[in-house]
């Protein structure tokens, strides 16, 4: 049975102009001239403007409001006709593809990028295993193996599946004992280490591959990867000194300092690397001028853009012809789309500015001890909430700003979320940043007796007795951010 009801609802939706402010504010200063440049080319309205052109550029914004106001009134005087321009006609979701930032859609210049030439590491293998002079039979299972070989250098595969794969694929019947032999042919290919089936495996590879008959150090490093290698991977050097029953800690030490030396990821010396060299570029620089601080934006920031004169001389053209040729008409709103699009555009650029600005001088003004000096145990807890009260402005508009953005100081460059911190109460009742803790469990750390590491719990009392009170809990959670492994794995010969 069907009803007919009447129903409530409030929505909120973003005009072109906002979503074009949102997506300029979060884009960095690295891609903000790639975007500018797309905006130039899709868009002829659009130009490039020199300094000094301030009262050409606004008579240029004055005729085309003049122009635009009389359209306006001509199409409320006509309204109803099927030939007025609506800004419905040149507003189309098509048309706001410009507006799109890199990584939105196909990036034509990602795909046609030249790659330099290098020799992959399945290509170095296959080549050495060329040099066997294998029948049909163990060259087709050689190759098996190499397409098994993950980008480390390790086969995680199990025989058994690699046999299965031999028969179903290739129509080869093989035993596991003959795929075994054949991979342990490979094992001996450079680099050192390579088709292991483990950690342990590929250590006790690279130390064969050492082995004279001589070295004491690599025999008793073989002992411990083969007969302790549990106890090696917690640092139970006790232990193992039990085992191979000796008391001597430098003989164990030194076949320590031999494995730690080996490759764990063999494959990855030889993968040719495609990850592009990344370049910070400040978007703000900060000076301290005999102890006062000058902020700046970074002179990409702010592009000299203008609305073209020869597009706006077109309404003037138009509004002294026949406004009933139908022709004239849809050119006449391609223009106003091209240059409602120029000046969306340039208040969109002017705007991000003035938003990066007053975020960045909130910033400053929170953390003014830390800019005067770079000593990080000046750093006050700050969230966004605080730099958004301070401005006037949503939380959002903070958190895109403070996503990719970083400012250049006399002791460095740092991205803006390294001054967003939570708070640790002290004994007497301040607040304290989170990341001045965390440069005390470092201090701590760097300066304890690796032979006895210090605990979390250890930490903690340490900490406490300093006067901030820190759970054990959080102790853990700040020394894993720090990257710092557990006291166990923490601890020397």
């Amino acid at each position: 049975m069907q009803k007919l009801g009447l129903s409530q609802s409030l929505q909120q939706k973003l005009s072109p102009q906002q979503i074009q402010f949102i997506k300029l504010l979060q884009v960095p200063t690295a891609e903000l001239e790639t975007r500018i440049e797309e905006e130039l080319e899709i868009n002829p309205a659009l130009e490039e403007g020199e300094g000094g052109e301030a009262e050409d550029q606004e008579k240029v914004d004055e005729e085309f409001e003049q122009q635009q106001q009389q359209e306006e009134e001509y199409q409320d005087a006509s309204s109803g006709s099927e030939s007025d321009v609506d800004i419905k006609d040149y507003l189309r979701d098509d048309d706001y593809s410009g507006y799109k930032m890199q990584g939105d859609g196909d990036d034509e210049e990602e795909r046609d990028m030249p790659l330099p030439m290098s020799t992959s590491l399945h290509e170095q293998l296959m080549d050495q295993l060329e040099f066997l002079g294998f029948d049909e039979k163990q060259y087709t299972i050689g190759k098996q193996l190499v397409g098994s070989i993950e980008g480390d250098g390790y086969i995680r595969r199990d025989l058994d599946a690699i046999v299965n794969d031999l028969a179903f694929s290739q129509g080869i019947e093989a035993t596991v004992e003959e795929v075994e032999a054949v991979l342990k042919k490979i094992q001996t290919f450079d680099p050192p280490g390579i088709a292991a089936r483990n950690l342990q495996e590929c250590l006790l590879l690279q130390l064969e591959r050492m082995d004279n008959g001589h070295d004491i150090d690599v025999a008793v490093a073989k002992k411990i990867i083969t007969d302790c290698y549990d106890e090696f991977t917690k640092k139970h050097y006790q232990k193992i000194q039990k085992k191979l029953e000796t008391e001597d800690e430098e003989f164990i030490r030194d076949a320590v300092d031999l494995i730690v030396k080996l490759n764990p990821k063999p494959g990855g010396s030889s993968a040719p690397s495609m990850v592009k060299n990344q370049y910070i570029i400040p978007d703000f620089i900060l000076t301290n001028n005999n102890g006062k601080l000058e902020l700046a934006l970074n002179s990409r920031n702010a592009p000299e853009l203008r609305i073209s004169r020869s597009y706006t001389e077109m309404f003037k053209a138009y509004d002294k012809s026949d406004k009933k040729d139908k022709k004239l008409k849809e050119a006449v709103s391609f223009v106003k789309q091209k240059l409602d699009a120029a000046k969306w555009f340039i208040d969109a650029i002017k705007q991000r500015q003035q938003t990066l600005l007053r975020t960045m001088k909130a910033i400053i003004d929170f953390q003014y001890d830390f800019f005067l000096e770079g000593d990080e145990t000046k750093l006050k807890p700050m969230i966004l909430k605080d730099i958004a009260g301070m401005i006037n402005m949503d939380i959002s508009t903070v958190s895109r700003v403070a996503s990719s953005k970083a400012v250049q100081t006399d002791f460095g460059i740092y991205p803006l979320k390294y001054f967003f911190s939570e708070g640790i109460s002290t004994d007497s009742g301040e607040e304290v940043s989170s990341r001045e803790v965390k440069q005390i469990i470092k201090d701590i750390i760097e300066s304890e007796d690796k032979n006895k590491p210090y605990s979390d719990d250890k930490l903690e009392k340490i900490l406490n007795d300093k006067g901030y009170n820190i759970a054990r809990r959080t102790v853990a959670k700040y020394r894993e951010q720090l990257n710092i492994p557990v006291a166990r794995l923490r601890k020397e010969l």
